[in-house]
């Protein structure tokens, strides 16, 4: 009865409703003009001090990893991981170019990757609709261990990948059996047939024109860099977004208990509300402050607003060693699925099976988050 007197509400009014309660509570809390205030400076805050540091991140990665792929290091990884892709993913040595690509750039890399035909040969139907779960487990690891490095960790990092590279494994795998369930005939359909020799990509170009090796450095340079540059410009709006509406739910008064307009100012609501099940975080991911449950709720959306959270935590002294090794662990896996899965499964073709992969991928991110702390933890008895 309820879903449908609620089916027949017009969307638009769904929308006003949402947005005027949740304006409405924060300009209740904070006053109208202070709200707005700190919504413009936290956001400009947010662009030159978060975003465009980001973005330098995602520059020097991507001239890099370009680097990688002109002087064949990428393949070189591409045959050292191939051996662990069976065992641990069940899937064809290929995939292991995707999770380097996925590590070095963003999740979409490993759909460029699947459109290739000769690339998706390799997989049986199951397999393939899991590679959206398995790019993106990888996807920006490489600006998220660095920028977790710039802030003062490496140990915690490390840990953390670990951890993300597990829940990779239980992501995978879980999505691979719920699509078995659903459409057995997978198990035995390859999702492209073409004919192929061995299990390996190769790139050739015959009509190419050999290039000295100063330019080949400097193209490899310029184009990764420019890479770079639009991965940047792609998580501004996330950052800004996302990362603003957090921390204004986050954050509290100023030190005085007032609100004044000023950046980064907030109705501590999530902190609230995490604390009425503050034991369950504890013992998940020994978090142990309420604050620290906004970085996996961003990472939800936007790994990159996320981060955008990570230098303000750590000026209010939120956030410790366990935190940043979870933080890693689960920003990496999670890596902005909910925003990304859908389109990521629409364009192959498979949108029907998003319930199935969000719901996977939400396992693997408490499962790497949950093992990147207790291997902190037996870090920590180990080496005090």
């Amino acid at each position: 009865m309820f879903r449908k007197i609620w089916n027949k509400i017009p969307s638009g009014i769904v929308c006003l409703l949402v947005v005027a309660a949740l304006f409405g509570y924060m300009g209740a809390v904070m006053g109208a003009a202070p709200m707005l205030n700190t919504i413009m400076k936290t956001a400009h805050e947010l662009l030159l001090n978060t975003c465009f540091y980001l973005m330098g991140i995602c520059v020097i990665t991507g001239a890099i990893g370009k680097l990688f792929v002109e002087f064949g290091v990428v393949d070189l990884l591409e045959k050292l991981l191939r051996p662990l892709m069976r065992p641990l993913f069940n899937l064809p040595g290929v995939a292991s170019l995707g999770a380097v690509m996925t590590f070095l750039s963003d999740n979409p890399a490993i759909i460029t990757l699947s459109r290739d035909k000769r690339f998706s040969s390799f997989f049986r139907k199951y397999q393939f609709i899991s590679l959206t779960n398995f790019g993106t487990a990888f996807g920006m690891g490489l600006i998220v261990i660095i920028f977790m490095i710039g802030q003062g960790y490496f140990i915690e990092p490390i840990i953390g990948f670990v951890g993300a590279f597990v829940g990779c494994i239980t992501s995978t795998r879980l999505m691979q059996r719920l699509v078995l369930k659903a459409y057995p005939q997978f198990a035995t359909e390859r999702a492209t047939e073409i004919t192929h020799g061995q299990d390996t990509l190769v790139q050739v170009n015959e009509h190419e024109t050999p290039k000295s090796l100063f330019v080949r450095i400097l193209n490899s340079l310029l184009d990764g860099g420019r890479g770079g540059v639009d991965i940047g410009l792609a998580i501004i709006p996330g950052v800004l977004i996302i990362s603003t509406l957090v921390m204004m739910l986050t954050f509290g008064p100023s030190n005085d208990g007032t609100y004044t307009g000023a950046a980064f100012e907030g109705t501590e609501l999530l902190p609230f509300l995490a604390g009425k099940i503050d034991f369950l975080f504890r013992w998940l991911f020994g978090f142990t402050d309420p604050h620290q449950i906004a970085f996996p709720i961003t990472a939800l959306g936007a790994v990159g607003a996320a981060l955008g959270l990570l230098p303000n935590f750590l000026a209010q002294g939120w956030v410790d060693g366990n935190a940043i090794a979870v933080f890693t662990a689960i920003g990496m896996c999670w890596s902005g699925y909910l925003s990304t899965h859908t389109a990521m499964l629409d364009s192959l073709g498979y949108r029907e099976l998003t319930s199935k992969a969000i719901l996977s991928h939400t396992i693997g991110g408490i499962v790497a988050a949950f093992l990147a702390h207790m291997i902190y933890w037996g870090y920590t008895l180990i080496i005090p």
